[in-house]
């Protein structure tokens, strides 16, 4: 009777462990920065602007760079560019900023 009692509490440790969990995890999937931005020139100015319009990144503006390649450099980094996570930004603001830098001239 007492090696029941046992099984009963591990069982029910177990159980309680496993949906705390996924109540944990399913509050991080709808949490959100707050962050709304206005459009992609938004974004830039806020985002891209601090290396790319003082000579510590390249030039991207006005330069017709492809959508996809925009989006994986954003979302991959590359060289001293760090990635951008989705937390970091989304991606319907993505591609809110890709669609500004592939524009063939970007008002900025």
């Amino acid at each position: 009777m007492k090696k029941s009692g046992q099984v009963a509490s591990v069982f029910f440790f177990i159980l309680t462990t496993m949906l705390m969990s996924n109540a944990w995890s399913a509050q991080e999937g709808t949490l959100s920065t707050g962050q709304v931005w206005k459009d992609g020139a938004e974004i830039y100015t806020k985002v891209c602007a601090y290396c790319h319009e003082t000579n510590v990144g390249p030039q991207i503006l006005n330069r017709q760079l492809p959508a996809v390649y925009v989006r994986a450099i954003v979302r991959n980094g590359n060289r001293a560019m760090p990635p951008f996570r989705a937390s970091e930004i989304d991606d319907e603001s993505l591609e809110k900023l890709t669609n500004f830098i592939s524009h063939k001239t970007s008002q900025h």
